[in-house]
């Protein structure tokens, strides 16, 4: 087989985490712009944290510019509060991601990275919760950019300074929202949904993903990646 770098989401695809991370994230919200909203009308899946705070603070009326200005000290009392969280034994990781992971780095001409929206430190927070940080030594991150769309070709820079060079034909996305079957189309990666988080399973099959899913542990998944 060819060289694959193999990229996962992290919510709803390898883990879900209790909703701490958003708990977290509200109240940051709270402290740092004084906000008093109801999060659970969003739907965050697939979206870059920067994004859901510009879209959560708008529709409040916060202009961009306040937010910009702010967001760094948001990002220092969300993460204060997920490390509490993400210790709590709140974050599960989903069924046959172990397994899963496991057979792909016993293969020599797969690289895992990951690509999320999360900002890296809180990843790496909610990652470390389950023991998943060292299956995935680089990524591309919200923390990296907004648009979901930019981050596939950082994991490419990002693997290729770890000494590994891939095409676009070689990169295999992996995820549970339409925004993770989005970002890889025009890229040319393959794209492969799993319908283990919020996205219900019709609205992903309707983004005509490479491949589709129920579940991280259902067969042929591994074949997918790989083949």
């Amino acid at each position: 087989m060819r060289r694959r770098l193999v990229l996962f989401d992290i919510d709803g695809t390898l883990i879900t985490d209790g909703g701490v991370s958003r708990e977290a994230y509200g109240e940051a919200l709270t402290v740092v712009y004084g906000y008093d909203g109801d999060l659970k009308r969003y739907d965050f899946s697939g979206r870059t944290d920067p994004q859901i705070t510009h879209m959560v603070l708008r529709d409040a009326g916060f202009p961009a510019e306040i937010i910009d200005s702010k967001i760094d000290e948001l990002w220092t009392h969300y993460l204060a509060r997920l490390a509490r969280g993400a210790g709590s034994g709140r974050v599960r990781m989903l069924a046959g991601i172990r397994e899963l992971l496991e057979a792909l780095i016993s293969i020599d001409e797969v690289t895992l990275a990951l690509l999320t929206g999360n900002i890296e430190p809180g990843a790496r927070l909610k990652l470390g919760g389950v023991g998943l940080n060292s299956y995935f030594p680089f990524g591309a991150f919200g923390s990296d950019s907004p648009k979901r769309e930019e981050l596939p070709p950082i994991a490419v820079g990002r693997a290729a300074a770890n000494g590994h060079r891939f095409d676009s034909r070689d990169v295999v996305i992996i995820g549970d929202s339409i925004y993770d079957v989005r970002c890889g189309v025009p890229h040319g990666a393959t794209t492969i949904a799993i319908a283990s988080g919020k996205t219900a399973a019709d609205v992903l099959r309707a983004e005509n993903p490479d491949h589709f899913f129920m579940s991280a542990a259902d067969d042929g998944v591994l074949e997918a990646i790989t083949g």
